[in-house]
């Protein structure tokens, strides 16, 4: 005798029948139902429960989920094939839009449609039939790799369980954690939450606490929580720290002799003021035919670092030392940074080196490259360097007249060719030794930084060269067959449609972007960035300059940098704080010992993940600037400043204040005069009666009229005229 399905009679929740219907018909795609099959195959016995599955087929079908095939049998819409991958990019009002893996359109996801997703989140999408001309949609039906599960904010504890209220205004669930997992933590403190449970049917996910970080407003609790928020590390682990410090500083006699020796040659470093990890040097000396060697040293970290040791998998985790105001977060542990590979003065040490000969006009007429053994002999700030530059007296006053000669000329050979002239501002906080904002100072690049740029750029681009050319002993030149797996730093064009909204922007302002006769972009794009230095729109111009190229990525495709105008191009100068730079010294030196192609693989992604580890360090730093912004201006509550226009978007005109560069908000909903409309090929927002205009670059009186320091957010009213 046959045995019948047990059926369940307990009576189902409504959201628990209508997902179940879904998952049914995702699962048999090809499949056709009647409500009372649904009710079969999922086991539902009670007459309420098999009528509300009649009633969800003909909702589903309504929202284009599901076809009716004949009257009263369903099929899912959509065939195989529609399920999508992709990465979560959460809204602030806690909807997604999905970005698929393969370059389609992006997928919206409404709130109760993502399955506990999390911004960032890898996920499977079933995207919905598309109805006209309406943004595609879908349901997210699978996590496949979560981005984090370490979340940042502020505890609010009670009697037996508490709650971790994120900081990101993109999570949207507060976390729940027990009591037993609260490790001390007090209602009110800022800490570091690990989610370790998500149940399917609950609301919030469960969490543990992992770091007490301290109360809100304390500027390592502040500092610290912005790391964490961005996934990053605020401190060392203990063994890689010990790890470290067992490293030998004796350099053996038997190492020296491997290396070419520029211990008696002027050599120095010029670095910020404040640096503490001297990663280049420079030396120089007349040769007796009367040309010029520059010697561009680096520290050859990779001598101490060794493949698949713990410092080494800690680097390549970290992938870049993370600058906020206040701090450095270093790549390498400070017995490195700061100790062993910091070429500081009057020390022994050991360099991966690239020696140029070059004549009174900076024609290159020759180049090594190899490891060395040097001996700074002065350690110069940049303000000691510019003194010296522009008064002509203090130490090796010669050599960096000298030296600045030189890189001037290379300089204008490189804008000749068309490397583009990015100069901006950079904004630093004076603090106070609680961290406090005490007063913004303004820093423009002098000689003596340009200087260092350009040696620290011809050296990048030999390095790239010897290696993107094949011109190592024994192999043909520029052997296209035999080019070897290597990590560049790699610059797209511009886009096309980008570059001509740009230009009809200018346009307005009295500039042209467009290249002029046989002017490249590059070239045109200098002629403007001239043009506007000094004006007001300079900044503004600028920026948008900026956006509108593309993102500069390492790679082992190389396609060239296209703001440099290089065809060859790396990062070999910075491997104290860049791990990409490592993995350019190891293949560097692997070619030159005649070794094979490394795995282009492995290096591709090692690259991807240094881009994207440059990007959250970048978005991090920007975030303690936002906070340092807030904190300075809190206490200025009323007082009205002179600003422009620096960002337009539906929610509103940002304003950046011309006395100190702090940037606020002046939200849409206090434009009462008007309905103002976002019109976004314009940069601009148009009053839908009076027509008023608040355009991207627009002079304009602001008062502050709140400051967030939890958000870090600033927000502005128009000053009456």
């Amino acid at each position: 005798m046959s045995r019948k399905k047990k059926r369940d009679n307990k009576t189902l929740s409504k959201n628990d029948l209508h997902a179940a219907v879904k998952k049914l018909f995702q699962n048999n795609p090809q499949k056709t139902y009647n409500y009372k099959q649904v009710s079969a195959a999922l086991g539902v016995a009670k007459k309420k429960n098999r009528l509300q599955i009649e009633v969800f087929l003909f909702e589903l079908a309504e929202a284009n989920f599901l076809k009716e095939v004949s009257t009263g049998r369903f099929k899912l819409l959509t065939a195989p094939g529609t399920f999508v991958e992709g990465v979560v990019e959460m809204t602030q009002r806690g909807a997604a839009y999905i970005v698929p893996d393969e370059g389609d359109e992006d997928i919206f996801v409404a709130q109760s449609n993502l399955g506990h997703a999390l911004n960032g989140d890898r996920v499977k999408v079933l995207r919905y039939a598309r109805k006209a001309r309406r943004q595609a949609e879908g349901e997210v039906v699978e996590i496949l790799e979560r981005s984090r599960d370490h979340f940042v904010g502020v505890l609010e504890v009670s009697r037996g369980f508490a709650f971790l209220v994120a900081d990101s205004r993109i999570m949207h669930h507060d976390i729940f954690i027990p009591s037993d997992q609260l490790k001390g933590g007090k209602n009110g403190q800022k800490a570091v939450v690990k989610i370790i449970e998500w149940p399917q049917k609950a609301k919030n996910p469960i969490g543990q606490v992992v770091d007490i970080l301290g109360n809100p407003g304390e500027n390592n609790a502040e500092m610290h929580a912005i790391l964490a928020e961005y996934n990053l590390p605020y401190k060392y682990p203990e063994k890689v720290v010990e790890a470290a410090n067992k490293i030998s500083a004796d350099i053996p006699a038997s190492e020296i002799k491997k290396r070419r020796d520029f211990r008696g040659i002027t050599t120095f470093t010029i670095d910020p003021a404040t640096a503490k990890d001297f990663d280049d040097a420079l030396s120089i000396q007349k040769l007796k035919n009367g040309n010029w060697e520059v010697g561009v040293h680096i520290a050859d970290v990779t001598h101490y670092v060794q493949p698949n040791t713990i410092i080494e998998k800690e680097a390549a985790k970290r992938a870049t030392s993370v600058y906020l105001v206040d701090r450095v977060v270093p790549m390498l542990p400070e017995r490195l940074s700061n100790e062993l590979c910091s070429l500081r003065p009057d020390e022994d040490k050991l360099c991966f080196s690239v020696v140029f000969q070059l004549d009174d006009d900076a024609r290159i007429l020759d180049s090594w490259v190899g490891r060395t053994i040097i001996r700074s002999n002065r350690r110069f700030a940049y303000e000691e360097a510019q003194q010296v530059i522009e008064t002509g007296k203090g130490d090796f006053e010669q050599e960096l007249k000298v030296l600045n000669n030189l890189a001037q000329k290379l300089r204008a050979e490189r804008f000749s060719k068309g490397s583009i002239d990015f100069e901006r501002i950079e904004v630093q906080f004076e603090l106070d030794q609680n961290g406090k904002p005490l007063n913004v100072l303004f820093k423009e690049p002098k000689e003596a930084n340009k200087l260092i740029e350009e040696f620290m750029l011809l050296a990048n681009r030999r390095v790239a060269e010897i290696v993107g050319s094949n011109q190592f002993a024994g192999s043909s030149a520029h052997g296209a067959k035999s080019a070897k797996t290597f990590v560049y730093r790699i610059h797209d064009e511009p886009d096309p449609e980008k570059y001509e909204t740009f230009s009809r922007f200018v346009r307005k302002f009295g500039f042209e972007a467009q290249p002029k006769g046989k002017e490249s972009i590059s070239h045109s794009l200098n002629r403007l960035l001239n043009e506007v230095q000094g004006k007001k729109q300079q900044n503004i111009v600028e920026t948008l300059a900026i956006r509108t190229m593309s993102k500069a990525v390492y790679s082992t495709h190389n396609i060239g940098h296209y703001g440099l105008g290089f065809k060859f191009y790396t990062h070999f100068t910075s491997p104290i704080r860049r791990y990409p730079d490592m993995m350019v010294h190891r293949l560097l030196q692997r070619y030159l010992d005649g070794g094979r192609s490394a795995s282009a693989q492995k290096y591709e992604e090692l690259c991807d993940h240094s881009s994207k580890m440059e990007i959250r360090a970048a978005d991090a730093e920007r975030a303690s600037i936002k906070y340092k912004q807030v904190e300075f201006l809190k206490d200025r509550i009323g007082e009205v400043f002179d600003g422009v226009i620096s960002g337009v978007t539906e929610w509103g005109i940002y304003v950046e204040l011309t006395e100190n560069k702090c940037e606020g908000m002046v939200p849409i909903r206090d434009l009462d005069d008007d309905f103002y409309q976002f019109d976004e090929e314009n940069y601009c927002l148009v009053g839908r009666h009076k027509n008023r205009k608040y355009q991207l670059g627009d002079a304009v009186r602001i008062q502050i009229a709140r400051a967030n320091l939890e958000r870090r957010q600033l927000d502005f009213t128009l000053a009456a005229d």
